[in-house]
């Protein structure tokens, strides 16, 4: 099973890498570069010492050869020394034993030039730098290298601990970073708990100007808009379980007469057969019309209402509209302008139908339509009565479902939702209905011209 790391501790961790692995890169770059100083701090002070003490021993060696150079090195106690005398037919060293073994190649350079050389043998604590004073005399020095080495290693101590330090402080300093971090990140997400869990004015505080700062401003956008949604939807369900209790409530009524006449359809009695007749007749309608009705809104709310744009002259349309309602003694109908529009004539219809039937039904005659085609790409239409007008509390129900006179103005036989169908049909064209008041109610149409 793989261990399971926080966001603290992979924080942390990652500070802590990146530290240690800057810090030793860095205490390695430091050492090269003061190692490769030291050590050529060192070459250049043995090579002057060396090339001075050659120089001397050119100067004293015109006169005695061979003993010049040993009588001027045997004053020189600093460091260690042999002269090499190749005058002879073998080779004599002066001065004490060789400390370390000569490459053959350096005694053989320096012998046939005058520039001094110089090496470091393999496991040799020393420099060794040779020249010639004069011809086939070798002088060869042997500079230690112990306190160079002594110093590279108090560097090396040194600068690892300082990496240790930096690291140690990397270590303190991820941890807290990890936990200014870790703080704001567990506030969403104990906040997101209890959002979930249904407090919905759950916010965050949002301080600074930094990605934590765009996190928290993100989840309050997010709590503000699942808020939102979540009264939307509970409305939604209030709203439908309304319209369900209205339907079965508006059901009731016509299907209990329809069974009730029809059980009257079999009477010996001709005036019960007539009044049963009759009832099927009105109630059928009844119900068909608000059959007809439900499955007009149950496509607006499904999103699948059937829309065929046409021209349209609107002062045509709503001149049908009151002959069909039966509005023509006391409705009057003006119209300026170009009243030409792109619709739907069926859904415009309809509009017209439940507007007429709604000022006619609730409010008292004359009623005036005013249709105004003066203004660019936009047509309205405006019905008014002359009955006791809507209140304002209640102008934003009229167009909610099964909004009836019982709420808002007088008793009706009507679905209540004749409104609200106006209102979806006017939607599915671009436009809208409102209400206002001017010596009675006021329903006004806005519709786009269209292309």
């Amino acid at each position: 099973m793989r261990p399971h790391f926080g966001l603290r501790a992979r924080i942390a961790a990652a500070v802590v890498v990146v530290t240690t692995a800057a810090t030793v890169a860095m205490a390695l770059a430091a050492y090269h570069l003061q190692a490769n100083d030291m050590t050529q701090r060192f070459h250049s002070a043995s090579r002057a010492d060396f090339e001075s003490d050659l120089a001397q021993a050119r100067f004293v060696a015109r006169n005695l050869p061979t003993e010049g150079v040993i009588d001027y090195m045997l004053r020189e106690h600093a460091v260690a020394w042999n002269v090499f005398d190749y005058t002879r037919e073998q080779v004599l060293v002066h001065g004490a034993e060789p400390p370390v073994t000569i490459p053959g190649w350096l005694l053989s350079a320096a012998r046939a030039g005058d520039a001094p050389l110089g090496t470091e043998p393999e496991n040799s604590p020393f420099l060794v730098l040779a020249g010639s004073p004069i011809m086939d005399v070798v002088l060869v020095e042997y500079y230690t290298l112990d306190a160079l080495r002594a110093d590279l290693s108090k560097l090396r101590r040194n600068l690892a601990g300082m990496a240790l330090l930096v690291t140690a402080l990397g270590i303190a300093g991820g941890m807290v970073a990890a936990r200014r971090i870790q703080r704001p990140v567990r506030a969403v997400a104990n906040a997101a708990i209890r959002l979930g869990d249904g407090e919905l004015d759950t916010r965050l505080v949002v301080r600074g100007g930094d990605e934590l700062a765009d996190l928290a401003g993100s989840f309050n956008a997010m709590a503000e808009q699942v808020g939102r949604s979540i009264v939307e939807l509970r409305a939604k369900e209030e709203q439908q379980r309304r319209f369900v209790a209205d339907v079965a409530h508006d059901l009731r009524t016509p299907v209990a007469t329809v069974v009730a006449a029809a059980c009257g359809v079999d009477s010996d009695n001709p005036d019960a057969r007539e009044r049963a007749a009759r009832l099927l007749s009105v109630q059928s309608r009844r119900l068909a019309s608000l059959v007809e009705d439900l499955l007009e809104m149950s496509r607006f709310d499904a999103g699948v209402a059937d829309f065929h744009a046409v021209a349209v002259d609107l002062a045509d349309l709503w001149a049908e509209a009151i002959d069909l309602v039966g509005g023509g003694d006391g409705t009057t109908l003006r119209a300026v302008g170009d009243v030409i529009v792109r619709a739907d004539p069926r859904r415009v219809h309809t509009i017209a139908r439940n507007l007429l039937t709604n000022a006619l039904t609730h409010g008292d005659p004359p009623v005036r339509v005013t249709i105004d085609g003066t203004r660019p790409g936009l047509v309205t239409v405006e019905v008014a009565d002359s009955g006791p007008g809507v209140p304002v509390e209640l102008r934003e129900l009229v167009f909610d479902r099964f909004a009836r006179g019982d709420r808002a103005r007088t008793a009706t036989s009507g679905s209540g939702l004749g409104l609200a169908i106006a209102q979806e049909n006017a939607r599915i064209h671009g436009g809208r209905i409102t209400v206002s008041e001017r010596d009675g109610a006021v329903f006004t149409v806005s519709l786009p011209r269209g292309q």
